[in-house]
């Protein structure tokens, strides 16, 4: 059978303010064409479909459109829940789904509801497993709906989470004739981030080992780690990566879908699709006079590490040289450089709000008349009586 996998679309981020649901809509696109074009037996999306709880109206627009052309041109999608997902919002969609011939999976339940079962059009069996985000909050009740002992109940998130998946594939078997297939939104010890993922999810407490997935898996679709990947582990493990880069610190990723053959008798073969719709993200350093001269990609988003020291009106100047920049920031070096020595923290004892101010500027080594000037102007306007916002 061909499945496409494909997770973490996080539709409706938007990147420093700039909106880029309209790079999100050509990279959907692109995913549809490769399906019209590959014509999958199962879709697998692996978890967050939105960046937020509380998408718009018009991103949810935007994911049933995507979700409704991908199963005009696969026999099945099954769509389960990231972190950022809110998982009883999904749910309430599944009516809407499954007339729709969508599978939507978005809180855990009874495990008879995670089981999901087909054959492709050629006869081929198939069954998944697919198990939604479980926050460490959430896995005692979930592992209770399994009807798990007090013991058991008591465990770390990853026994719960390796309970839940021993109970969904309880039926998987070594030398099956139906394809065995397991998605889920996890962190498994071993992968690497791509940069951009929410670090509270990714922290060690929430990290699996691969171990937990049986070896009478023949295909496992993560989602959650932004970066393309296998893990080793008793089956084929894989992250399919996110299609669009959400954040600078994933620059260097290749966003892809992955397009897996797989049997019950032969090892998948993954191959990776590259999404090349989005804008790419770049950073840059360098003094005024170094980013001036700069060749850059027109077209990219870009972050810019500024060599200058802080003075008022520094990142209208790079904006101005780069209207592209969506973040200007000084460089970490200048700033170490500029502070260097000064890291005591002078007394406040019987000082003004100027002279504090001005020995902070000192300290982070900003030397800017207009700075101070801004200052002096904003704090006269605070203490003056009768103004805005103070009592005479």
């Amino acid at each position: 059978m061909k499945l496409l996998h494909t997770s973490d679309w996080h539709l409706g981020k938007v990147l420093k303010g700039q909106s880029r649901m309209d790079e999100q809509i050509a990279v959907l696109r692109q995913i549809v064409d490769i399906a019209e074009r590959e014509r999958p037996d199962l879709v697998i999306v692996a978890g967050d479909i939105y960046d937020t709880a509380a998408p718009s109206a018009e991103t949810e627009k935007v994911a049933v459109r995507a979700l409704s052309a991908l199963r005009r041109h696969a026999a099945a999608v099954v769509v389960i829940a990231g972190n950022h997902d809110h998982g009883p919002r999904l749910d309430a969609l599944r009516t809407w789904a499954e007339g729709a011939g969508i599978t939507l999976r978005g809180l855990v339940s009874r495990p008879e509801d995670h089981l999901i079962t087909g054959t492709t059009p050629a006869g081929e069996a198939w069954r998944l497993a697919a198990l939604p985000f479980v926050s460490q909050r959430y896995a005692v009740r979930a592992s209770e709906m399994f009807e798990l002992s007090a013991a058991e109940a008591s465990a770390t998130y990853a026994d719960h989470v390796a309970r839940l998946l021993a109970t969904l594939t309880a039926d998987f078997r070594d030398g099956s004739e139906t394809v065995n297939l397991i998605t889920a939104h996890l962190t498994v010890v071993g992968g690497k981030t791509g940069g951009g993922e929410r670090d509270a999810h990714t922290i060690e407490a929430y990290s699996v080992p691969s171990t937990i997935f049986p070896s009478s898996a023949h295909y496992v679709a993560l989602g959650h780690l932004h970066r393309r990947q296998q893990v080793p582990g008793p089956c084929p493990v894989h992250y399919c990566g996110s299609p669009i880069a959400v954040d600078f610190g994933e620059e260097e990723n290749k966003p892809s879908v992955s397009l897996v053959e797989v049997t019950a008798r032969t090892a998948p073969r993954v191959t990776p699709v590259p999404l090349t719709a989005a804008v790419p993200l770049r950073t840059v350093r360098g003094t005024l006079a170094e980013l001036r001269a700069l060749t850059v990609d027109p077209a990219a988003w870009l972050r810019v590490y500024v060599r200058e020291a802080p003075r008022a009106g520094l990142k209208e100047e790079v904006q101005e040289l780069l209207p592209r920049a969506l973040e200007v920031r000084i460089d970490p070096d200048v700033v170490a450089s500029t502070t260097k020595g000064t890291t005591r923290t002078p007394s406040t004892t019987a000082r003004s709000p100027r002279e504090l101010f001005a020995e902070y500027l000192a300290a982070r080594g900003v030397d800017d008349p207009a700075v101070a000037a801004l200052f002096n102007e904003l704090y006269e306007e605070c203490v003056t009586p009768g103004s805005v916002g103070v009592s005479a």
